[in-house]
This record gives C-alpha cells, structure tokens and sequence, in this order.
C-alpha cells in the first residue's frame, strides 16, 4: 500500500478548479429580469391608486358628502349656508379632484413607459440609465401627491376666509387660532401619513432596484 502523503494531497485539493455556480450572462439576466419586475409592481400599484382614488372621487361626487362635510364645518364659523356657497364648493372641488386624477394617470402612463422601456432595453449601459429615470419619475410621483395635498389644503383654508369675508361673518380670535391649528396640525399628519405609506409600500421596491442597480454598476465596471 502506497503512502499517504498529505501535503501532496492538499496541493492537489487546492489546484482543483472552482466551478462557479452562474456565469456573467446568467448572472446580468437574473438582475435584468428582477428590475423589470420591481418597476412592474410599482406600474401596478400606481394603476391600483388611480382606480380607487377615482371610485372614491366618484362616490363623494355622487353622494355629495364630502360638500356637506365642508358646508357643516362653515356653517359651525357662523356662515350661512346657500345654493351659490354649495355650487362654488362642488366646482373647486371637482376642478382639484380632475387635476389630481389627471396628474396620477400621466405618471401611471410614465411608469408604463418606463417599464417598457426597460422591458426590451439589452444594453447594459442604457439599462442602468433606464432604472437611474425611473427612480427618479418615482420620486417626483410621491413630491408632487404631498405637494398637490398642501395645495388643496391651501385653497380650501383660503376659499373659507374668502367665504367668511364676503358673508361679514365676524369669528373670535380663540375660534380662529383653533381653526387654523386645527388645519395645521390635520394638514401635517396627513403629510405623514402619506410620507409613510409612500416610503413603505414604494420605498421597499425601490431599495431592492437600487440594490440590483448596485450590483449591475459593479458589473459594468468590470467590462471596461
């Protein structure tokens, strides 16, 4: 029996080629397909808002709660409530709740866009620019919605003050400060709110696309 040389045999272990377990192509076509998939979720989410945005839109139009909403809480400041006050109310609101919506469906167009875009794009260098744009239509998309909110907020606390003065409605200082702290600190959560929601449900997408984007630069680098 021959004998056991255990350096040799380490030698030989060592030299034994590693086989990798993906190459590059199978590697850049699984990250290929998982960035298309990621701005695929975010194109469907943005088509789930618009949808039920628009029914709720539609039902508050319909039933006319949110006007009477906004004609109780007048009416609490001391202001009389008519036909001309109800009619100026529903044409704003119809006028900002057509520009919301009108907004939502040109960036659920641009997703779509986006995603096709991507969808067919094979080169690598265009393909990292394609997700760098795409990143950034998701960023100006959440910008726009907290901006679009603090806007509304502020026609409507400026059309109630313009109501007050047109009807003399005289309010007290305790009333007015309650009134405008109120809409602050109401306008303020809801911006948190909706911070929030963004950053949960489109910002978990978005740090995995900027994970894969990573890693697609750090493949690029390598071909040069």
């Amino acid at each position: 029996m021959p004998e056991f040389d255990l350096d040799s045999f380490k030698k030989t272990w060592q030299e034994q080629p590693v086989q990798e377990k993906y190459d590059y192509n199978e590697i850049l076509q699984m990250l290929n397909k998982k960035s298309r998939n990621y701005v695929k979720y975010i194109f469907w989410i943005s088509v789930f808002e618009f949808l039920f945005f628009t029914l709720i839109g539609l039902f508050y139009i319909i039933q006319g709660k949110e006007s009477n909403s906004f004609i109780n809480i007048l009416t609490k400041l001391g202001v009389q409530r008519t036909s001309e006050l109800e009619n100026t109310f529903d044409n704003i609101y119809l006028v900002l709740k057509v520009l919301s919506l009108t907004i939502t469906a040109y960036f659920v167009f641009k997703f779509y866009q986006n995603y096709k875009v991507i969808k067919i794009e094979e080169n690598l260098k265009k393909f990292i620019l394609q997700i760098i744009t795409f990143k950034k239509t998701v960023n100006a998309f959440i910008l726009i919605n907290i901006a679009l909110l603090i806007t509304f907020t502020s026609i409507f606390t400026i059309f109630v003050f313009y109501i007050l003065n047109t009807q003399n409605v005289e309010i007290t200082n305790s009333t007015l400060i309650g009134f405008v702290a109120g809409i602050i600190i109401s306008t303020v959560f809801t911006v948190i709110m909706v911070w929030l929601y963004y950053r949960v449900v489109y910002g978990i997408i978005i740090k995995k696309l900027d994970k894969n984007l990573t890693q697609l630069k750090e493949i690029d680098s390598q071909e040069i």
